[in-house]
């Protein structure tokens, strides 16, 4: 008889099913002959809506791809006859795209990359078609999407790193080069202002990975940091440098308020905008914030939702709105390095086993999680 492991479904809570969080019992994968099984050790805790729908939810919401429910349930032998055990309402079977964990075994005809072996401490970048981590062990087709983890930086933090740290990563890229142009380029400006929007964990990310970044330009002390918060937790976390400016979305005030309160924070309207908000409202006060020519930085995912509400708009304003995708394994590779080095310290996280992913859920939707939850599938101590 085949040997069997946990694999566990974080569906979308609804009030219709009050239970979101399902586990099964499903035959331990074989190891691929080009590729390797991963003993799972953490995840990031989230759960995603249908792609069509809503963005993940988690304590960073991080962004990430589904693949076809019908397959996966086939390939299970599950039959769709009981959606509410499967997560087909408007989850995805068996999610989880934050993993970090160790090399369980390889394939005997798999070429091996960057030094891995059984083992190998790594975490997985989230490729088109990642195998779904909420498992003991899941398996991959070949290395090329595994970066090795260093053994000063905890698994705990790497499993942060595949979503949105990488993603605000890219982002923060994106505005390097955009500074370059208003700082060295033909039209130049004396100093560009870069506004924040957010409070959760990408932002976070976003704030002290731009920080290390920046202090390397050959300009940085004409760059300055804003940070627009929604929370009061945002504005304590935010203030964590002196040098960057807080200023609180507080949603009963008016919308010219708002803007007007951005403007002063910040010295003037703003050059470039990262905003990690999912929202029509959000996106359209930061437009507003923005100086002629300035630019709005926005996933890939609320890029496709609301740039065709908001193109003409942005074009009439003489403003931009630019599309940021998930960052490249190269740059995973060194957020890793970085992390490990404490050169760039990473946001708070809390730990829970998996067991609890039930509790976890509540607890995210209810906002009483501080940082991002992470599940424990296995104890390698």
């Amino acid at each position: 008889m085949s040997k069997l492991c946990r694999q566990v479904s974080i569906e979308t809570p609804g009030s219709a099913l009050k239970e979101c969080v399902f586990s099964f019992d499903v035959p331990m994968p074989d190891v691929p002959m080009y590729g390797a099984r991963i003993r799972v050790v953490y995840a990031g805790a989230c759960y995603r809506a249908n792609r069509n729908r809503s963005a993940s939810v988690c304590s960073t919401s991080s962004v990430s791809s589904i693949g076809s429910l019908t397959a996966d349930m086939e390939g299970f032998g599950i039959h769709t006859s009981t959606p509410a055990h499967v997560g087909l309402r408007d989850g995805a079977l068996f999610p989880g795209y934050e993993v970090a964990g160790i090399v369980d075994a390889i394939g005997k005809a798999a070429e091996c990359t960057d030094g891995i072996t059984v083992g190998t401490r790594i975490v997985l970048y989230p490729y088109e078609g990642v195998p779904h981590g909420y498992a003991d062990y899941i398996v991959v087709p070949d290395f090329k999407c595994l970066v090795p983890v260093p053994d000063e930086l905890p698994l705990s933090i790497a499993a942060m790193l595949p979503t949105g740290a990488l993603l605000a990563t890219n982002t923060v890229y994106t505005v390097r080069e955009c500074l370059n142009k208003i700082l060295d380029g033909p039209n130049k400006k004396d100093k560009a202002t870069v506004l924040i929007v957010g409070t959760g964990g990408l932002a976070l990310w976003a704030l002290r990975i731009a920080s290390h970044y920046f202090q390397q330009l050959p300009y940085h002390s004409r760059i300055r940091i804003s940070v627009a918060t929604l929370t009061d937790e945002g504005i304590v976390l935010a203030k964590e440098d002196e040098e960057i400016k807080v200023v609180q979305w507080t949603e009963d005030l008016y919308e010219k308020q708002l803007i007007e309160r951005t403007v002063d924070a910040c010295g003037g309207l703003v050059d470039i905008v990262l905003n990690f908000g999912t929202t029509s409202r959000s996106l359209h006060r930061s437009l507003q914030c923005l100086a002629p020519g300035g630019m709005a930085l926005v996933t890939e995912e609320v890029g496709e939702k609301l740039l065709p509400k908001f193109a003409k708009k942005a074009e009439d304003m003489n403003v931009n709105i630019v599309i940021v995708p998930n960052g490249s394994i190269e740059q995973l590779k060194e957020l890793v390095q970085l992390v490990a080095k404490g050169e760039i310290e990473p946001p708070p996280h809390s730990v829970y086993p998996a067991e609890e992913a039930q509790e976890v859920v509540r607890k995210l939707c209810n906002s009483e999680i501080k940082g991002r939850a992470i599940l424990k599938f296995h104890n390698i101590d």
